[in-house]
């Protein structure tokens, strides 16, 4: 199995040394609903996707979201469970990580991202 990581091409920086794929239906429709935590130095990645919620989740996540460059439109941090994230134009897909990660970088709108093994 592949090891993915998730670099920010701008920095260089390893924002994720683990990301996990929700590429069909029903894994991006689970997402992180009902698990316990988000693995340490872990994300998910989502696509497609457009928007994210928190309903039946049991931590708060950060949250990148990118356009089809994988370029970053939008940001939110340490949104706590039961919540509906905001609304960026020209999503394609997201990554949520753990609450703390965008903090803990140098990561901004604007920047570029990529998933590597």
């Amino acid at each position: 199995m592949l090891k993915i990581k998730l670099v920010n091409i701008d920095t260089d920086e390893v924002i994720a040394e683990r990301v996990d794929g929700a590429y069909t239906f029903w894994s991006r429709f689970k997402g992180l609903m009902l698990t316990e935590s988000m693995p340490e130095n872990g994300a998910l990645h989502i696509t497609p996707c457009t928007a994210i919620h928190t309903f039946f989740m049991k931590f708060s996540i950060d949250i990148i979201y990118l356009n089809k460059e994988k370029e970053i439109v939008g940001i939110e941090e340490d949104l706590e469970p039961g919540k509906i994230g905001k609304k960026f134009m020209n999503v394609k897909s997201v990554i949520e990580l753990s609450a703390g990660t965008i903090r803990n970088t140098p990561t901004v709108v604007g920047q570029k991202v990529d998933l590597v093994d």
